[in-house]
């Protein structure tokens, strides 16, 4: 059994070397074919302009404008009695009415921001809608940066309000 074994175990370790020893004219070059050199020139086609904005999204764009700048202009007319409202407030205990006004006022001031920040998701999307059709998206860019300048200063009264309140 064990003579068997091993006269089986050199008969496949020699054949086992024999397919290791082949020419080497079996196998193809590796050289560059003359089919895979490249040749000629490319020429660039002429840059795509975006298409003009659809009239549909440009009249979008003056309502969202028109409907964000009353929402700028009813936050900065409430914050002035917001200011006041919170002044009261501050070091009032938790339990006092001049507490809860201040509270109830920074909500009002939040609820008129989140309907100029929901102006500015419209026109994120409408930036978007225009990218994807391939128009020209410079007026919608031109309203998203006017209504990011309102939220920008919506953020900062807020900002400025949670901070006198927190001291």
């Amino acid at each position: 059994m064990r003579n068997g074994t091993l006269t089986l175990s050199v008969l496949l370790s020699c054949t086992i070397l024999a397919g290791c020893a082949s020419s080497g004219k079996t196998y193809p070059s590796l050289a560059i074919r003359d089919a895979e050199r490249v040749s000629g020139f490319f020429e660039a086609p002429e840059p795509l302009e975006p298409a003009p904005l659809r009239a549909e999204i440009a009249g979008q764009l003056d309502q969202i404008r028109a409907e964000s700048a009353n929402s700028h202009r009813a936050f900065m007319a409430a914050a002035p009695r917001a200011r006041r409202t919170v002044a009261s407030g501050v070091g009032a205990a938790v339990t006092s009415d001049s507490w809860a006004a201040a509270q109830v006022a920074m909500a009002d001031l939040d609820s008129l921001r989140s309907v100029t920040a929901v102006a500015l998701g419209d026109l994120d999307l409408l930036y978007v809608d225009a990218t994807l059709a391939f128009e020209q998206r410079q007026a919608v860019a031109a309203a998203r940066d006017e209504v990011i300048g309102y939220v920008r200063e919506e953020d900062r009264v807020l900002a400025e309000l949670r901070g006198n309140f927190g001291r």
